[in-house]
C-alpha cells in the first residue's frame, strides 16, 4: 500500500468588499445600538458586497492572492472546492464559474454546502484526495455574500452578518507538517434552528414566499448559541485526541467568528490566553464559510504563525454542522 502523503497549506489569500456597514449605520436602519451589538456579539462593523459583485467575484479575488502566495498558476490546479451557502446561482456551481474566471482548465470543481463549517469540510475533502495521490494540489475557498440573504428589518439577525472570502492552496508538504487530524459532524435534527427556507424544491420561489420573507436567514439565536458552545468544546477535544495532542500543545486557536461570547467560552474551556486566539469578528462579523479562512489568512499575514506551530481551527454552522482540524504550519 502506498504511503499517504503529508498535506498542508502552501498559499493563502483573502478578500473583503470595500463597503463597510458600521453599527452606527445600522442604528439608522433598525432599532438597535452600537453598545447593544458590541456587548452581545463583539461586532463593530462588517463588509458588504457591491451590487454588481457576486460570490464568485469575491472568491476570484481571494483565489488570485492564494495562487500568487503559493507561486502557482491556475493551470497548476487539480481541484477547486468552493464552500458557500450563497452561490451565484443554483447551477452551474460557483466553483465552475470560478474555474472559468481563473482559467483553471485542468481542475475538477464543485461547491460544498456546510454553512459556517464549510471551509473545514472542504479542507478535509481535498486533503483526502491529495493524501491518496488522486490529485497533487487544490484550491479551497470559503466565501459568502450573506448580505444577499440578510433581512435588514430583523434587528436580531441583521447585525450579525457580513461578506468576504478566504482561500488556501493545499498540497504536499514536508513530513511532520500539514493537517494532523479532522473532526467533522452534523446534527440534522437541529436544522430548523438556522435555515433559509424558500428557494429550493421544497418551497420554490413564489409571490407568497417573497411576501413571507422566507428567502432570508432565519435563526433561533438562543438555541444555536447553546449548540455552538457545546460543540466547540467537544469538537476541539476530539480533534486534539485524534492528533495525539492536548490543549497545552495549541500554539494558535482559529475559531469561527460568529460571536465574541462563544469564542470566549471556548477560550475558557481550553484555558487559552488571548494572544493564542485569532479574533476578528469585530471587523468582519459572521461571514459563514469565509469566517475561518479570513481569520487564518489574516493571522498568516500578520506573522502570528511560524513553521512548526500547531494551529487548531474549529467552527459550527447551519445543518447543524461542525468541523475542526489540527494543522502544523
Amino acid at each position: 500500500m502506498n504511503k499517504l502523503r503529508p498535506v498542508g497549506v502552501i498559499g493563502t489569500g483573502k478578500y473583503v468588499p470595500e463597503k463597510i456597514l458600521t453599527n452606527k449605520d445600522l442604528e439608522a436602519i433598525v432599532e438597535t445600538s452600537d453598545e447593544w451589538i458590541v456587548s452581545r456579539t463583539g461586532i463593530q462593523e462588517r463588509h458588504i458586497a457591491a451590487p454588481e459583485q457576486a460570490t464568485s467575484d469575491l472568491a476570484y479575488e481571494a483565489a488570485i492572492k492564494a495562487l500568487k502566495s503559493a507561486g502557482m498558476t491556475a493551470e497548476d490546479l487539480d481541484l477547486i472546492i468552493v464552500a458557500t451557502i450563497t452561490p451565484d446561482m443554483a447551477f452551474p456551481s460557483t466553483a465552475c464559474i470560478l474555474q472559468d474566471k481563473l482559467g483553471a482548465k485542468g481542475a475538477a470543481a464543485f461547491d460544498l454546502s456546510a454553512a459556517c463549517s464549510g471551509f473545514v469540510y472542504g479542507l478535509a475533502t481535498a486533503t483526502s484526495f491529495i493524501k491518496t495521490g488522486m490529485y497533487n494540489n487544490a484550491l479551497i475557498i470559503g466565501v459568502d455574500c450573506l448580505s444577499r440573504i440578510t433581512d435588514y428589518t430583523d434587528r436580531n439577525t441583521c447585525v450579525l452578518f457580513g461578506d468576504g472570502a478566504g482561500a488556501v492552496v493545499i498540497g504536499e508538504v514536508p513530513e511532520g507538517r500539514g493537517f494532523q487530524s479532522f473532526d467533522l459532524g452534523a446534527e440534522g435534527a437541529g436544522g430548523s434552528l438556522l435555515k433559509l427556507e424558500a428557494g429550493g424544491s421544497r418551497l420554490p420561489a413564489s409571490a407568497e414566499t417573497v411576501e413571507n420573507r422566507q428567502h432570508y436567514i432565519y435563526m433561533n439565536g438562543r438555541e444555536v448559541f447553546k449548540f455552538a458552545v457545546r460543540v466547540m468544546g467537544t469538537a476541539t477535544v476530539d480533534v486534539l485526541e485524534k492528533a495525539g495532542l492536548t490543549k497545552d500543545d495549541i500554539d494558535l486557536f482559529v475559531p469561527h467568528q460568529a460571536n465574541i461570547r462563544i469564542i470566549q467560552s471556548a477560550m475558557q474551556r481550553l484555558d487559552l490566553p488571548e494572544e493564542k486566539v485569532v479574533i476578528n469578528v469585530n471587523k468582519y462579523a459572521n461571514t459563514s464559510a469565509a469566517s475561518i479562512p479570513l481569520a487564518l489568512v489574516e493571522a498568516a499575514e500578520e506573522g502570528r504563525m511560524k513553521e512548526g506551530d500547531r494551529v487548531l481551527m474549529v467552527g459550527f454552522g447551519g445543518g447543524l454542522t461542525w468541523g475542526a482540524s489540527v494543522l502544523v504550519w
